[in-house]
């Protein structure tokens, strides 16, 4: 008998628990060719914004030991050439697409969110609190709780779908921004976004990233990813989606055992395009080994 690898975030029924990270998998046509979409549980499209938005210059993306370094700037081709141009294809497949994205006020928050609503090939939101608050000068939302909470109030307003808010791990205390986004009416929580990190060139005498930071992802982050995950899904009711250098089937299940009901994966994407469809063929192979009869018996479950 096939073990059953379907789990639900925020209401959305997913068919296994492995989706693909925001920034990593384009709008999702780009990977058609590489991985049977209809084969992961969902995917999430580039952060969106108002305005189409160019990114940082170049270079903006090195290799670090154990992972990678982005300051990609969060291009995107805007919320008007999303709804034309992207979201066609998404009624095309039968698999959840979460709409990601960001803004610099509440207000503009609000304004996606409500576009995004109205999106029926859009099955979920995801929020992107890790950018500057232009109105408190610069703070950025996922660092300060009574910000991320107005983020989130703010988006809860505008939609009736399910809400999503991915938390930034460059925080002291992650578990009172997952708490302050709760309250706020976050359906679940992604944890977590990249760690702020930097590369110098030695013999240039220079930072790498024309940036000269940028963030980290990867195996390297792992193990901060996990401790935050458990921290987060033992301090919340919704669910926790884990994100945090998912390459295989073990440590997608590691992130469950620590209290994810799906993970998301991405710099692994770019390693092998075909990553998270490998990821949950060989989730379900383990769990066949094992005679465990649903996937949904790992979340939470780790001993101490």
């Amino acid at each position: 008998m096939k073990p059953d690898l379907s789990v639900e975030i925020a209401g959305l029924r997913l068919r296994n628990p492995v989706m693909t990270a925001s920034g990593t998998f384009g709008y999702g046509e780009e990977f058609k060719e590489y991985v049977d979409l209809e084969s992961i549980g969902a995917f999430v499209t580039k952060g969106l914004s108002i305005k189409p938005r160019a990114g940082n210059p170049t270079p903006r993306i090195v290799e670090t030991p154990g992972g990678m370094l982005n300051a990609i700037g969060l291009q995107n081709v805007g919320i008007d050439a999303f709804i034309a141009q992207k979201a066609p294809f998404l009624r095309t497949v039968n698999t959840p697409a979460i709409a990601n994205f960001f803004g610099n006020t509440p207000e503009e928050y609000a304004e996606l969110a409500a576009r995004l609503d109205a999106v029926p090939e859009v099955a979920g939101l995801e929020v992107n609190i890790s950018c500057p608050n232009v109105k408190q000068g610069g703070i950025v939302f996922g660092t300060d709780p009574a910000a991320a909470s107005a983020v989130t109030a703010a988006c809860r307003a505008a939609t009736s779908k399910p809400l999503i808010v991915k938390l930034s791990p460059n925080v002291t205390d992650i578990v009172a921004m997952a708490r302050a986004c709760e309250d706020a009416g976050a359906d679940a929580l992604s944890v977590i976004n990249t760690l702020t990190g930097m590369a110098i060139d030695l013999e240039r005498r220079r930072p790498v990233l024309a940036n000269v930071t940028g963030g980290l992802s990867g195996p390297a982050i792992k193990p901060v990813a996990l401790r935050m995950v458990w921290q987060v899904a033992r301090a919340v009711k919704v669910p926790v989606i884990g994100i945090g250098g998912i390459m295989s089937a073990t440590d997608a299940l590691e992130f469950m055992l620590a209290g994810a009901t799906a993970v998301q994966v991405g710099t692994a994407s770019f390693v092998n395009p075909g990553a998270a469809q490998q990821i949950a063929q060989e989730m379900e192979t383990w769990l066949a080994e094992r005679n465990i009869p649903s996937v949904r018996e790992l979340v939470g479950a780790l001993q101490s």
